[in-house]
Protein backbone atom coordinates (compact mmCIF):
# COMPACT_ATOMS: atom_id res chain seq x y z
CA UNK A 1 0.00 0.00 0.00
CA UNK A 2 1.36 3.18 -1.00
CA UNK A 3 0.84 5.41 2.31
CA UNK A 4 0.68 9.54 2.00
CA UNK A 5 0.31 11.72 4.78
CA UNK A 6 0.34 15.29 6.03
CA UNK A 7 1.32 16.56 2.55
CA UNK A 8 -1.10 18.08 -0.33
CA UNK A 9 1.41 17.27 -3.03
CA UNK A 10 0.34 13.66 -4.32
CA UNK A 11 -0.73 12.70 -7.64
CA UNK A 12 -2.53 9.25 -8.52
CA UNK A 13 -1.94 8.02 -11.92
CA UNK A 14 -3.66 5.12 -12.98
CA UNK A 15 -8.04 4.82 -12.64
CA UNK A 16 -8.56 5.17 -8.87
CA UNK A 17 -12.07 4.07 -6.87
CA UNK A 18 -12.06 6.52 -4.26
CA UNK A 19 -13.66 6.49 -0.59
CA UNK A 20 -13.83 9.01 2.09
CA UNK A 21 -14.08 9.51 5.50
CA UNK A 22 -12.55 8.88 9.23
CA UNK A 23 -12.45 5.05 9.06
CA UNK A 24 -12.56 5.38 12.89
CA UNK A 25 -13.43 1.41 13.56
CA UNK A 26 -13.39 0.33 10.43
CA UNK A 27 -16.77 -0.93 11.22
CA UNK A 28 -19.68 -3.04 9.56
CA UNK A 29 -20.32 -0.18 7.86
CA UNK A 30 -17.23 0.62 6.74
CA UNK A 31 -16.48 -2.59 5.10
CA UNK A 32 -19.72 -2.30 3.25
CA UNK A 33 -17.93 0.72 1.45
CA UNK A 34 -14.50 -1.35 1.45
CA UNK A 35 -16.02 -4.81 -0.06
CA UNK A 36 -17.42 -3.00 -2.81
CA UNK A 37 -14.36 -1.22 -3.61
CA UNK A 38 -12.47 -4.47 -3.89
CA UNK A 39 -15.94 -5.73 -5.92
CA UNK A 40 -15.03 -3.12 -8.43
CA UNK A 41 -11.65 -3.32 -8.61
CA UNK A 42 -11.74 -7.32 -9.29
CA UNK A 43 -14.31 -5.88 -12.40
CA UNK A 44 -12.77 -3.16 -13.79
CA UNK A 45 -9.10 -3.15 -12.77
CA UNK A 46 -9.17 0.08 -11.13
CA UNK A 47 -6.81 1.12 -7.56
CA UNK A 48 -8.44 1.65 -4.47
CA UNK A 49 -8.29 4.47 -2.41
CA UNK A 50 -8.79 5.69 1.00
CA UNK A 51 -8.95 9.25 1.34
CA UNK A 52 -9.19 10.77 5.13
CA UNK A 53 -7.29 13.14 7.47
CA UNK A 54 -4.07 13.08 8.77
CA UNK A 55 -5.93 14.56 12.33
CA UNK A 56 -9.97 14.87 13.07
CA UNK A 57 -11.67 18.08 11.85
CA UNK A 58 -12.85 17.94 15.36
CA UNK A 59 -9.53 18.50 16.34
CA UNK A 60 -8.66 21.44 14.62
CA UNK A 61 -11.82 22.95 15.66
CA UNK A 62 -11.97 22.35 19.51
CA UNK A 63 -7.80 22.67 19.50
CA UNK A 64 -6.96 19.63 20.95
CA UNK A 65 -6.53 15.69 19.96
CA UNK A 66 -10.21 14.04 20.05
CA UNK A 67 -10.49 9.99 21.44
CA UNK A 68 -10.86 7.82 18.35
CA UNK A 69 -11.47 3.96 18.69
CA UNK A 70 -8.56 3.43 15.88
CA UNK A 71 -5.39 5.57 15.96
CA UNK A 72 -3.92 6.53 12.29
CA UNK A 73 -1.59 4.07 12.66
CA UNK A 74 -3.72 1.22 13.24
CA UNK A 75 -5.85 2.62 10.54
CA UNK A 76 -3.27 2.54 8.19
CA UNK A 77 -2.61 -0.98 9.33
CA UNK A 78 -5.91 -1.90 8.68
CA UNK A 79 -6.17 -0.55 5.42
CA UNK A 80 -2.81 -2.57 4.74
CA UNK A 81 -3.97 -5.77 5.80
CA UNK A 82 -7.02 -5.93 3.28
CA UNK A 83 -4.98 -4.54 0.29
CA UNK A 84 -6.16 -1.07 0.24
CA UNK A 85 -3.81 0.71 -2.94
CA UNK A 86 -3.72 3.99 -1.41
CA UNK A 87 -3.85 5.76 1.61
CA UNK A 88 -4.39 9.48 1.74
CA UNK A 89 -4.38 10.98 5.11
CA UNK A 90 -4.66 15.04 3.45
CA UNK A 91 -3.94 17.55 6.00
CA UNK A 92 -5.95 19.25 7.89
CA UNK A 93 -5.83 23.00 8.33
CA UNK A 94 -7.84 25.82 8.07
CA UNK A 95 -7.24 26.40 4.39
CA UNK A 96 -8.45 22.66 3.81
CA UNK A 97 -11.31 23.08 6.29
CA UNK A 98 -12.05 26.32 4.31
CA UNK A 99 -12.52 24.61 0.43
CA UNK A 100 -15.86 24.73 -1.09
CA UNK A 101 -17.28 21.43 -1.76
CA UNK A 102 -17.09 21.80 -5.89
CA UNK A 103 -13.29 22.62 -5.68
CA UNK A 104 -12.37 19.64 -2.96
CA UNK A 105 -14.18 17.34 -5.77
CA UNK A 106 -12.39 18.86 -8.93
CA UNK A 107 -9.30 19.44 -7.08
CA UNK A 108 -8.65 16.53 -4.96
CA UNK A 109 -10.99 13.80 -5.81
CA UNK A 110 -11.46 13.99 -9.85
CA UNK A 111 -8.12 15.50 -9.71
CA UNK A 112 -4.84 14.38 -7.35
CA UNK A 113 -6.97 10.89 -6.81
CA UNK A 114 -7.88 10.53 -10.53
CA UNK A 115 -11.35 8.95 -9.09
CA UNK A 116 -13.09 6.96 -12.08
CA UNK A 117 -15.56 5.29 -9.08
CA UNK A 118 -16.51 7.40 -6.06
CA UNK A 119 -18.39 4.82 -3.15
CA UNK A 120 -19.68 6.87 -0.16
CA UNK A 121 -22.17 6.39 2.47
CA UNK A 122 -25.42 8.50 2.63
CA UNK A 123 -24.11 10.58 5.36
CA UNK A 124 -20.79 11.60 3.77
CA UNK A 125 -20.02 15.35 4.43
CA UNK A 126 -16.98 17.46 2.87
CA UNK A 127 -15.92 20.72 2.38
CA UNK A 128 -16.21 23.99 3.98
CA UNK A 129 -18.94 23.15 7.16
CA UNK A 130 -19.33 19.96 5.62
CA UNK A 131 -21.75 21.41 3.27
CA UNK A 132 -20.70 18.77 0.24
CA UNK A 133 -22.66 15.51 0.61
CA UNK A 134 -23.84 12.09 -1.68
CA UNK A 135 -26.47 14.52 -3.47
CA UNK A 136 -23.17 17.41 -4.10
CA UNK A 137 -21.74 14.10 -5.73
CA UNK A 138 -24.34 12.98 -7.41
CA UNK A 139 -24.74 16.49 -9.24
CA UNK A 140 -21.09 16.75 -10.07
CA UNK A 141 -20.35 13.48 -11.32
CA UNK A 142 -20.88 14.08 -15.15
CA UNK A 143 -19.15 17.20 -14.82
CA UNK A 144 -15.79 15.60 -13.63
CA UNK A 145 -16.41 12.40 -15.04
CA UNK A 146 -16.64 9.47 -12.34
CA UNK A 147 -19.75 7.04 -11.27
CA UNK A 148 -20.98 7.12 -7.99
CA UNK A 149 -21.93 4.57 -5.82
CA UNK A 150 -24.36 5.29 -2.28
CA UNK A 151 -24.26 2.79 0.14
CA UNK A 152 -27.13 2.47 2.77
CA UNK A 153 -26.16 3.33 6.14
CA UNK A 154 -25.64 -0.61 8.11
CA UNK A 155 -27.59 -0.76 11.08
CA UNK A 156 -28.42 -2.74 14.71
CA UNK A 157 -31.60 -3.22 15.68
CA UNK A 158 -32.91 -0.12 14.09
CA UNK A 159 -29.75 1.81 14.62
CA UNK A 160 -27.02 3.30 12.46
CA UNK A 161 -23.80 1.40 13.27
CA UNK A 162 -21.49 4.37 14.03
CA UNK A 163 -18.47 5.36 15.95
CA UNK A 164 -20.31 7.49 18.85
CA UNK A 165 -22.64 3.86 18.95
CA UNK A 166 -19.74 1.36 19.49
CA UNK A 167 -17.74 4.05 22.02
CA UNK A 168 -20.77 3.62 24.37
CA UNK A 169 -20.27 0.16 24.51
CA UNK A 170 -16.63 0.69 25.06
CA UNK A 171 -17.13 2.60 28.08
CA UNK A 172 -19.63 0.04 29.75
CA UNK A 173 -17.30 -2.47 28.87
CA UNK A 174 -19.71 -4.29 26.54
CA UNK A 175 -16.72 -5.78 24.40
CA UNK A 176 -19.10 -8.74 22.26
CA UNK A 177 -21.32 -6.11 21.48
CA UNK A 178 -18.49 -3.76 20.41
CA UNK A 179 -16.98 -6.46 18.56
CA UNK A 180 -20.13 -7.14 16.92
CA UNK A 181 -20.54 -3.64 15.87
CA UNK A 182 -17.11 -3.24 14.43
CA UNK A 183 -17.27 -6.76 12.51
CA UNK A 184 -13.92 -7.66 14.30
CA UNK A 185 -12.10 -7.80 17.80
CA UNK A 186 -11.38 -3.64 19.13
CA UNK A 187 -7.47 -4.03 19.47
CA UNK A 188 -4.57 -1.85 20.52
CA UNK A 189 -1.44 -1.67 18.70
CA UNK A 190 1.58 -1.25 20.33
CA UNK A 191 5.63 -1.61 21.18
CA UNK A 192 6.11 -3.99 24.30
CA UNK A 193 7.97 -1.55 26.61
CA UNK A 194 9.73 -2.28 29.86
CA UNK A 195 7.65 -1.87 32.85
CA UNK A 196 7.98 -1.83 36.39
CA UNK A 197 8.49 -6.03 36.54
CA UNK A 198 6.62 -6.98 38.85
CA UNK A 199 4.66 -9.08 37.08
CA UNK A 200 7.69 -11.48 36.29
CA UNK A 201 9.68 -11.18 38.74
CA UNK A 202 7.25 -10.78 42.26
CA UNK A 203 4.08 -11.96 41.24
CA UNK A 204 5.09 -14.86 38.81
CA UNK A 205 3.25 -13.80 36.23
CA UNK A 206 5.17 -12.12 33.21
CA UNK A 207 3.35 -9.87 31.10
CA UNK A 208 3.57 -7.45 27.99
CA UNK A 209 3.10 -3.59 28.26
CA UNK A 210 1.94 -1.26 25.74
CA UNK A 211 0.97 2.03 26.21
CA UNK A 212 -1.37 3.40 23.56
CA UNK A 213 -1.22 7.15 22.38
CA UNK A 214 -3.04 9.80 24.23
CA UNK A 215 -5.92 9.98 21.73
CA UNK A 216 -6.89 6.05 21.89
CA UNK A 217 -10.52 5.42 23.06
CA UNK A 218 -9.79 2.84 25.50
CA UNK A 219 -12.66 0.96 26.97
CA UNK A 220 -13.57 0.80 30.72
CA UNK A 221 -10.54 -0.04 32.76
CA UNK A 222 -10.60 -3.34 33.68
CA UNK A 223 -9.45 -7.19 33.08
CA UNK A 224 -9.90 -8.62 29.58
CA UNK A 225 -10.09 -11.83 27.88
CA UNK A 226 -7.52 -11.08 25.13
CA UNK A 227 -6.25 -12.86 21.21
CA UNK A 228 -2.55 -11.09 21.22
CA UNK A 229 -0.77 -11.02 17.69
CA UNK A 230 2.65 -11.42 17.37
CA UNK A 231 4.92 -11.99 14.85
CA UNK A 232 2.45 -13.56 12.62
CA UNK A 233 1.00 -15.93 15.56
CA UNK A 234 -1.98 -15.65 17.72
CA UNK A 235 -1.70 -16.21 21.30
CA UNK A 236 -4.36 -16.06 24.24
CA UNK A 237 -4.21 -13.47 26.40
CA UNK A 238 -5.58 -11.67 29.65
CA UNK A 239 -5.21 -7.85 29.50
CA UNK A 240 -5.52 -5.32 32.05
CA UNK A 241 -6.44 -1.86 31.11
CA UNK A 242 -5.87 0.83 33.56
CA UNK A 243 -3.29 2.13 36.02
CA UNK A 244 -2.06 -0.27 38.23
CA UNK A 245 -3.44 0.98 41.32
CA UNK A 246 -1.79 -1.83 43.35
CA UNK A 247 1.21 -0.87 42.41
CA UNK A 248 3.10 1.95 44.16
CA UNK A 249 4.04 5.25 42.28
CA UNK A 250 2.04 6.92 39.50
CA UNK A 251 1.69 4.45 36.19
CA UNK A 252 0.58 5.60 33.04
CA UNK A 253 -2.47 3.98 31.27
CA UNK A 254 -1.71 1.15 29.80
CA UNK A 255 -2.55 -2.25 28.35
CA UNK A 256 -0.41 -5.26 30.47
CA UNK A 257 -1.03 -8.46 29.16
CA UNK A 258 -0.18 -12.10 30.58
CA UNK A 259 0.51 -14.37 26.98
CA UNK A 260 -0.32 -17.88 27.31
CA UNK A 261 2.31 -20.30 25.82
CA UNK A 262 4.63 -17.43 25.12
CA UNK A 263 8.50 -17.88 26.46
CA UNK A 264 10.31 -15.22 23.95
CA UNK A 265 12.05 -12.06 24.87
CA UNK A 266 9.22 -9.07 22.90
CA UNK A 267 10.67 -6.22 24.33
CA UNK A 268 10.69 -3.35 21.67
CA UNK A 269 8.36 -5.82 18.93
CA UNK A 270 4.92 -4.29 18.03
CA UNK A 271 1.92 -6.53 19.25
CA UNK A 272 -2.04 -6.12 18.49
CA UNK A 273 -4.27 -7.19 21.64
CA UNK A 274 -7.37 -7.65 20.80
CA UNK A 275 -9.92 -7.64 23.83
CA UNK A 276 -12.62 -10.16 23.76
CA UNK A 277 -14.97 -10.28 27.24
CA UNK A 278 -14.70 -8.16 30.25
CA UNK A 279 -13.93 -9.98 33.31
CA UNK A 280 -13.84 -7.50 36.00
CA UNK A 281 -13.22 -4.00 36.84
CA UNK A 282 -9.87 -2.34 37.62
CA UNK A 283 -9.43 -2.17 41.41
CA UNK A 284 -6.97 -1.53 44.17
CA UNK A 285 -6.13 -4.94 46.35
CA UNK A 286 -4.52 -4.44 50.02
CA UNK A 287 -1.21 -5.91 48.62
CA UNK A 288 0.98 -8.05 46.23
CA UNK A 289 -0.34 -11.18 47.56
CA UNK A 290 -3.74 -10.46 47.49
CA UNK A 291 -3.37 -9.04 43.66
CA UNK A 292 -1.54 -12.29 42.76
CA UNK A 293 -4.20 -14.81 43.79
CA UNK A 294 -6.35 -12.37 42.12
CA UNK A 295 -4.19 -12.48 38.45
CA UNK A 296 -4.00 -16.11 39.09
CA UNK A 297 -7.80 -16.58 39.27
CA UNK A 298 -8.13 -14.47 36.19
CA UNK A 299 -5.82 -16.07 34.32
CA UNK A 300 -7.90 -19.36 34.76
CA UNK A 301 -11.03 -17.61 33.85
CA UNK A 302 -8.79 -16.98 30.69
CA UNK A 303 -8.51 -20.07 29.96
CA UNK A 304 -11.24 -21.77 30.29
CA UNK A 305 -12.95 -18.76 28.11
CA UNK A 306 -10.96 -19.13 25.43
CA UNK A 307 -10.57 -23.23 25.53
CA UNK A 308 -15.24 -22.50 24.97
CA UNK A 309 -14.07 -20.10 22.19
CA UNK A 310 -12.21 -22.51 19.98
CA UNK A 311 -10.82 -19.61 18.27
CA UNK A 312 -9.35 -21.37 15.12
CA UNK A 313 -7.09 -18.06 14.95
CA UNK A 314 -5.28 -19.19 18.38
CA UNK A 315 -2.61 -21.66 17.89
CA UNK A 316 -1.39 -20.94 21.51
CA UNK A 317 -2.68 -21.25 24.87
Amino acid sequence: MEYITGTREFQIHKPAIVTLGKFDGRHRGHQKLLKKMREIKDEKGYQTAVLTFDMSPNALMKGGPQKTITTNLERKNNLEKIGIDYLIEYPFTEETAHMEPEEFVRQVLAGQMNARVIVVGTDCSFGYQGAGNADSLSRWKNRYGYELIVIPKEQDDHRDISSTYIREQLDAGNMEKANELLGEPYAIHGTVVHGNHIGGTILGFPTANILPPPEKHLPVFGVYVSKVYVDGTYYGGITNIGRKPTVEGISPVGAETYIYGINEDIYGKTIEVQLLHFVRPERKFEGLEQLKAQIGKDREYGMRYLKALSDQQITHL
